[in-house]
């Protein structure tokens, strides 16, 4: 059985460290339409609810406002935290300079590929369960809504 202090001494898994990180940073970037999606799939937000809150990160056009922006750059800042440590980490370990640098090349380009193919895959998702499901659900709540309406007014 290893110590702690033997453990931390040990060169970082480089695949295991750039999934976590990547993962991470992928989900944060797309968080403000994956989130409304697994809310509503699991029957705590409404239609209506799940679209205005994926709408709140967007400008009236459909382009990016400043609340996507804001977590793309917290994608970016995971990604590049997860780098920074594992170098950190890498540095603690006596190995060769020229397989840390080959190492940190690596980890940089797997955190950078994954964390953008995650983001996309989020995307395309999110985009295919929004017009499945959550469009239709707020018209039809919209729908109600406007005959409730009509059989409250004389």
């Amino acid at each position: 059985m290893k110590t702690n202090a033997t453990s931390s001494k040990q060169e970082p898994n480089l695949f295991k460290w750039a999934f976590k990180f990547a993962a991470s940073a992928g989900l944060a970037g797309i968080l403000c339409c994956v989130a409304p999606a697994v809310l509503f799939a699991f029957g705590l937000m409404g239609g209506i609810y799940a679209i205005s809150f994926a709408n709140f990160f967007y400008n009236e056009d459909g382009s990016l406002g400043i609340g996507s922006w804001v977590l793309r750059s917290l994608a970016v800042a995971i990604g590049i935290l997860g780098i920074y440590i594992y170098r950190k980490k890498q540095n603690q370990c006596s190995i060769d300079p020229k397989r840390k640098q080959k190492n940190l090349i690596l980890v940089t380009l797997i955190i950078t590929a994954l964390g953008i193919g995650i983001f996309l895959t989020l995307d395309k998702w999110s985009s295919w369960y929004f017009d499945k499901h959550i469009v239709p659900a707020q018209q039809k709540e919209y729908q109600q809504r406007e005959q409730q309406q009509q059989n409250n007014t004389p």
